[in-house]
Formats: structure tokens, sequence, C-alpha cells
């Protein structure tokens, strides 16, 4: 988005959100249940854990390195599918009956050398913490991203797209629409003018189904206890559009309808389209995957950003190699709302935030298993959530005094 995006007018921006019950997403919670599982019991353990879902069937692969002792990973798969809804055989696929095929191995020696000591160690003589010593688990690059549109510091799109998602299963689990089944979508189109979200266009639902129910009955209450439920009435206006199951009939979903894999939902994950991304996906990963833990710490120093009043829109680009500890490069943008310049909120950034793997591992407690949470509805602006570090304005104060904000 660049600062053209500030100056329109008006233009209209669109971001969706998937429920738990997708076949991607699917694949995405069990792949981070399974991680949860091996922290669980060995903080220390390497995971790099992919699901695939198809019919009747899922399928773990992957490189786990763990002292921990046997973890049932076909367990654990069956108790992630029924906490996600997928309960009855009606549905073409259920926990008690989907078969189970797991392929695991150990992390390569080649991976493990770079990541348990780093080139910077390597290199140097002395005696180094073990924060200090773990090198990024490989190569790529990694975006965060912070605005003041919502209260979350998300972009709004993505954020009321999550928000209409969680009410659809929200009202699914609790009875309130019995006719609901757990694969499901969701999309809002938010009309900005002069960068600011000023109203829905569109929302578009798309709602797994009973065979029974009629169109207008699920058109009627979706619009009234989803949609009109979760998003901002003062936002929804007359010439808002309300597209709900658009091709008349959604039964067929889930693994049943569509095949899923571990991670093909990375913009659902993050941002909705609004940042760029690095292409890395998050579950199934253990923290030493910069995919992962540099994603949370670039959101980290984003979110600490815009809370400290340096921008009111800020991105950051951060880019690692595998083995290496320090990041080869750190990008800012700030689309033209910094209060100072540029130079000033990078150095602050810099000065603040120590964004080496070990260390952003200690300061976000990532060895812990909190993932499977965020593994539905964004791992992003989880207001909903208690226990999400990467979500702390902690750094806030600190940022601004280092940018001569306070001074």
């Amino acid at each position: 988005m660049t600062s053209t995006f500030m100056r329109a007018p008006s233009l209209l921006f669109t971001s969706e959100s998937v429920t738990e019950g997708h076949p991607d997403k699917l694949c995405d919670q069990v792949s981070d249940a399974i991680l949860d599982e091996f922290l669980r019991a060995d903080p220390q353990a390497r995971v790099a854990c992919e699901v695939a879902t198809t019919t009747g069937l899922v399928a773990v692969m992957g490189e786990i390195s763990s002292t921990a002792g046997s973890v049932d990973v076909p367990q654990v798969v069956r108790r992630t599918v029924q906490s996600i809804g997928y309960t009855k055989a009606d549905y073409g696929f259920d926990f008690e009956t989907c078969g189970t095929i797991v392929s695991l191995k150990e992390q390569s020696a080649d991976i493990k050398m770079g990541v348990d000591e780093a080139l910077e160690v390597r290199e140097l003589s002395g005696d180094y913490e073990d924060v200090e010593a773990v090198g990024a688990g490989d190569q790529g690059m990694m975006y965060g991203f912070a605005c003041d549109e919502t209260e979350e510091l998300m972009p709004a799109p993505i954020a009321l797209a999550h928000r209409a998602g969680r009410q659809l299963a929200a009202v699914r689990k609790d009875g309130t629409l019995e006719w609901l089944r757990p694969d499901g979508k969701t999309q809002v189109t938010v009309e900005y003018r002069h960068g600011k979200p000023a109203r829905i266009d569109a929302v578009v639902v798309a709602a797994q189904h009973d065979p029974e129910v009629s169109n207008d009955v699920i058109e009627r209450d979706i619009e009234e206890l989803v949609v009109r439920q979760s998003l901002p009435a003062e936002w929804i206006d007359g010439d808002t559009r309300f597209i709900i199951n658009a091709t008349g009939r959604f039964v067929i979903g889930g693994p049943m309808g569509d095949a899923g894999l571990t991670g093909r939902k990375i913009i659902v994950d993050t941002y909705g389209g609004m940042a760029r991304h690095g292409g890395g996906a998050f579950s199934g990963k253990d923290p030493t995957k910069v995919d992962r833990s540099a994603n949370y710490a670039a959101r980290w120093v984003a979110k600490n950003v815009v809370a400290a009043g340096l921008a009111r829109r800020f991105e950051i680009q951060l880019a690692y190699v595998i083995g290496k500890a320090d990041p080869v490069s750190v990008n800012i943008e700030t689309f033209g709302t910094g209060v100072v310049s540029d130079e000033k909120i990078e150095s602050a950034v810099n000065s603040t935030f120590d964004l080496r793997p070990g260390v952003i591992i200690r300061d976000l407690e990532l060895r812990r298993p909190i993932y499977q949470q965020v593994a539905a509805y964004g791992h992003f602006g989880r207001d909903d959530l208690e226990d999400v570090p990467w979500e702390r304005t902690d750094r806030a104060a600190d940022l601004a005094r280092a940018a001569g904000l306070n001074a």
C-alpha cells in the first residue's frame, strides 16, 4: 500500500477469512496441535509438521526431533478434528472414521547444525548465552504491519472478516443455528476515503449447511445473527450489499468438498492482503523457524510503533539467512504517516528490539504450547485471546523515547 492509498478520495479494499472447518484451516490446526503436543513435553523440540486432508483421510508428514516420549499423533489428529466440529458421518468427514497416515522423520543434521550454533558464534571465540547461539532456521523475508484503523491495530477489512468468521462459528457451536456445518468463509469490502475506513460496501458469507434448510432461512439468519451481530452498525448503510451463499447451495464442504493443506491461507493468517508477505507459512513450525518467530516479532515491532504514536500506518521487513542470527536487513515503511523521520523510527526500532531468533524466542516466550489457538481466525490482532505475546505493546514507551518523541 503506497501513499497513494492514503490520498485517494475513495477506494474499495477486500479481505477474507475462513472458519476452522475449512479444509486448509483444519490442516493448519492439526499441524499446530501436534506442535503444541511436542512443546508441552519438550520445549526444545524441533518441529516442521505438514498436514494434508481429503475425503476420509488426514496425512501427517514432516521432520520432528524431540526428547519427548511417544506422542500419539493419530489421537491428536482425531481430537483436533472433533474440536473443530466434524462429529457426524453426515458431514462426509468425521473424527471417528477418518483415516490417518503418519510419516515423520528427524530434522536434517545440516539444518540442525546452523540452528544450534549461529554463524556469528562459529566465526568468533568467546562465551555466548544460549539465546545468542541460535541461528535462523531458514532464509527468507518476514513482514510486520500495524495501523490505527481498529482497536487491535489491524486493517479494517481483515479484522471485520475475522469477526464475522468467529461469529459464524459461535452460532454453530452454541446451537443458535443448528443447521450450520463447520466449513465456511467470510469476506468484507471496506470503502476507504483518504486512507481512512468510512463504511462497509459488501459482506460475503459462504456457510456450509444441512440439506433441508431453505435459502431464505440461511440468508435471513446469517444476516441478522452473524453479520449484524459482529460488524459495527455505524459502518453499515443502505447501500451495503449482503451476499450469502451465492451459489444457492453449500452442503458438501470440508475435506469432502476440497482437499486441504497446511500453509495455504497465509494471507488470511496475516493482514488480508493489506501488507506485503514474504511467502512463508506459520503452522506446524517450532519458533526456531523464522517464518514463524520473525513474523511474530515483526508484528510486535509494528504494533508498538503505532501504539507509540510514531506512525499511523507502519510496515517492517526483516530478512534472514539460514544459520545466521542477525537479520541481514531491516526495512521500514510509514506510508507518509510518521511523526518523525523514518530514519529516526528505524534507529529506535534497532535500539529497542533485538531481532535475533534466540532473543525473539526468549522475549516472546515462544517455546510454549500456544499455537493451535491462533491457527484459525488470524495470528494477529487477536483481542479475543489472552496469551498472544506478540500483540503486547510493552515497548511503545521505550520506542517513543528512543525516537525523541517525548523529548
